[in-house]
């Protein structure tokens, strides 16, 4: 039996930053990985790319969390996103800030941050078990004894930090085991729901529409005929419905709502930086100017070739027609569908599919300025396990890293 001050279960970016964090401290650190690598689901993030954080301002971040916004105020007063930058460009990654202040490494690679991550465990000589998974925490008078492993292994501590990650991409190791072990212990798990996930879309034509993305658009979300949600942004058509930023951010709305069983609709509008009024002069124009050309070669100046076809037929217009045949009345079937292409919601992609969860260990139950759980003495908890989750952006890795950083300072 080998002893430890701090033992962290889940090498994701909550758990890396929690054991450099300790360790900087001079506590002797094991980081147990039940994955035979470190940070997988890191890897994937941003496609690809790893979204480390966003550059908007404090209050401008909180806003884009959910209930969870007030838990996290102290972590990012105590970590924040220039903390964040400073960390890995103090480590030679060049970052660069795109639309909507997202924060990536300059060399568009993941990879970039996670070696970082790598470098410092081993120069800190972090003591890590991979390959490995975690049966029970063991605790003795309400106070953390020791993690027993499946294999046998009893590794003996007064401290251990939960950062096994939701539920989300479980192919990366985020199974809900962090739950189960929270929950043996006594915690309370809000249930998971999907969190930034794909829509799946009753209209079977959208699937023609496969793998085209659009940009500045509007999205509107109608439940039980009543506007109840909004986004501005990009969007991708897939195999069953809807993605990209836009629809994910607006995909936990649309979940809440069908659990009320109302009717949900989402609205695409083409055009949001035009009113009726121009949309209507420049579809007049065009028409004017090409009177013998088919309304669905026009239309290639208005919308991805693609999408002409079926919009055409979403609206009743023969795209054959020549322009000079259109009438007042069919220009207005038009200028609607491209304000408010309505499509019916039949479902969210489950939490498994979504990029981040929403549920986890309750927030009430631990202390948000040391991350320790009020119930166990030296019971810690850090990233997705807890109940947070934001729009997608930059926020929950940072809210990963600073609830982390925040662990490791205190365990």
């Amino acid at each position: 039996m080998k002893k430890f001050d701090v033992i962290i279960i889940g090498a994701g970016p909550a758990g890396m930053m929690t054991a450099i964090r300790a360790a900087d401290r001079k506590r002797n650190v094991l980081l147990i990985e039940r994955n035979n690598i470190l940070g997988r689901k890191l890897l994937i993030s941003g496609k690809g790319r790893c979204n480390l954080t966003n550059s908007c301002d404090i209050e401008d971040f909180l806003e884009k969390f959910s209930e969870s916004r007030d838990f996290l105020r102290n972590a990012f007063a105590r970590f924040f996103n220039t903390d964040l930058m400073s960390f890995f460009e103090d480590a030679g990654v060049k970052l660069k800030t795109e639309r909507g202040g997202r924060v990536f490494p300059k060399s568009d690679k993941s990879d970039d941050i996670l070696s970082v991550l790598r470098s410092k465990l081993k120069n800190k000589n972090i003591k890590i078990l991979s390959g490995e998974r975690v049966r029970e925490v063991v605790v003795k008078d309400k106070k953390i004894a020791g993690v027993l492993m499946y294999s046998g292994k009893l590794f003996l501590t007064r401290c251990a930090a939960i950062a096994t990650g939701g539920l989300s991409y479980p192919e990366t190791g985020s199974t809900g085991d962090g739950y189960k072990i929270a929950e043996t212990l006594g915690h309370k798990i809000v249930p998971s729901r999907p969190a930034l996930s794909p829509i799946i879309i009753k209209e079977r034509f959208v699937r023609d529409w496969q793998g085209i993305s659009l940009r500045n658009i509007r999205l509107t979300l109608f439940s039980g005929g009543k506007r109840v949600d909004e986004r501005f942004g990009e969007m991708l058509f897939t195999h069953f419905g809807l993605s990209g930023p836009s629809v994910l951010d607006i995909s936990a709305s649309i979940y809440d709502e069908l659990k009320l069983k109302n009717d949900v609709e989402i609205s695409i509008n083409f055009k949001p930086a035009l009113d009726h009024k121009k949309l209507d002069a420049r579809l007049l124009r065009e028409f004017n100017t090409n009177p013998r050309k088919s309304i669905k070669n026009i239309f290639k100046n208005i919308l991805p070739q693609g999408t002409i076809t079926r919009f055409l037929e979403y609206c009743g217009i023969p795209g054959n027609k020549n322009a000079s045949q259109v009438t007042a009345e069919e220009r207005k079937k038009l200028t609607n569908g491209l304000f408010d292409l309505r499509l019916t919601v039949e479902g969210v992609m489950p939490a498994k599919d979504g990029i981040v969860t929403r549920g986890g260990v309750n927030t009430k139950e631990i202390d948000p300025k040391t991350m320790e759980s009020r119930l166990i003495k030296g019971l810690f908890f850090s990233g997705e396990i807890i109940d947070i989750d934001a729009k997608t952006g930059g926020y929950n890795m940072q809210a990963a890293f600073s609830t982390g950083w925040v662990c490791g300072d205190n365990i």
